[in-house]
C-alpha cells in the first residue's frame, strides 16, 4: 500500500488558525476571510506566504501529528501523540523492524509504525470490523510515504498469519484473550505493548501476561499540560490532555 502524503498542506494564519488540506483535490479552500484554489496553493512552496484581504497566511508540509491531529477521519479513539511516541521508544522500533498491531481502528498509530519501521520494515496490522477497515484503508492511502504495511480484515482470534516478530500492540477491548496468540506470533524476548482505558482491565490483562510467561516492565500513564503562547503572560492552558489510555509494556520469555 502506497501513496502521495505529500499532496498534503498546513495552512497558518492569525489567532491560532489552523488548516490542513489536500492540494491534489480540485477545489476552493475555505479561509476565515475568504478563500484560495487548490491549485493556486500547489503552486505556494512550504514556508511561503500568501494574502487574502490584508491578512498573511502561510503554507507549511503537513506533518504525522498534524494529519493525524487535524485532518485524519476516524470512528473510534485513537491513539494520541503524547501515547504514540512513547509506546515507539517502550517498544525499541526502529527502521527495519517487523511490527504486528491489533486492531487498526482509524490507522492512526499504524501511520506512526509505518515511518519508524521504514521502508525496510514492515507493518502487520489486523482490523476485525470492515468499516473500520474500509476508513483506515483510506486514511492510510492518504498519507503513506512507504509501501510498507499489510491489512488484515480479520480478528488475531483467528491467528497471526506472521511469526517472530519483533514488537506487537493491542488496541482490542478484551486484550487478556488473546495474549497467547500474540506470543505465539513474537520472536524471543519480543516487545509487546498495550493499551486499555480503565483500570479493571489493566488487572486482568496482567493476570494474563503472568500466566503466559511475559515479564512485565511497566504499566503507565501519560498526561500532557500546553501552555498559552503568550510571552508576557506565560502559563498553562485552562484545560489539560488527561487520561486517554493506561500502557502496559511487556517481553516475552521463553520460546
Amino acid at each position: 500500500m502506497q501513496s502521495g502524503f505529500s499532496t498534503k498542506r498546513v495552512i497558518i494564519g492569525p489567532d491560532g488558525f489552523k488548516k490542513v488540506v489536500d492540494i491534489a483535490s480540485p477545489n476552493k479552500v475555505g479561509l476565515p476571510n475568504g478563500q484560495i484554489d487548490s491549485t493556486e496553493l500547489a503552486e505556494i512552496k512550504p514556508g511561503n506566504s500568501f494574502e487574502i484581504k490584508d491578512t498573511v497566511y502561510y503554507v507549511l508540509n503537513c506533518d504525522t501529528y498534524d494529519y493525524v491531529m487535524h485532518y485524519l477521519k476516524r470512528k473510534t479513539q485513537v491513539v494520541y501523540p503524547k501515547e504514540g511516541a512513547y509506546i515507539l521508544m517502550r517498544l525499541d522500533v526502529f527502521p527495519g523492524k517487523r511490527v504486528g498491531e491489533a486492531g487498526t481502528g482509524s490507522g492512526a498509530f499504524t501511520l506512526c509504525l509505518s515511518r519508524a519501521v521504514g521502508p525496510q520494515g514492515q507493518v502487520y496490522t489486523y482490523e476485525q470490523r470492515e468499516d473500520f477497515y474500509k476508513l483506515a484503508e483510506k486514511n492510510l492511502k492518504n498519507f503513506l510515504e512507504f509501501d510498507n504495511v499489510i491489512m488484515y480484515n480479520k480478528s488475531i482470534e483467528e491467528g497471526i498469519q506472521e511469526r517472530d516478530l519483533d514488537a506487537f500492540f493491542l488496541d482490542v477491548r478484551e486484550p487478556w484473550e488473546v495474549i497467547q496468540i500474540v506470543r505465539e506470533a513474537l520472536k524471543p524476548a519480543g516487545h509487546l505493548g498495550i493499551i486499555v482505558p480503565t483500570t479493571n482491565q489493566v488487572s486482568q490483562t496482567l493476570i494474563s501476561l503472568e500466566k503466559n510467561s511475559f515479564y512485565i516492565s511497566e504499566v503507565v500513564e501519560i498526561m500532557m499540560r500546553k501552555y498559552k503562547l503568550v510571552p508576557e503572560r506565560l502559563r498553562p492552558k485552562d484545560l489539560m490532555v488527561g487520561h486517554t489510555g493506561y500502557l502496559i509494556f511487556a517481553r516475552k520469555l521463553g520460546e
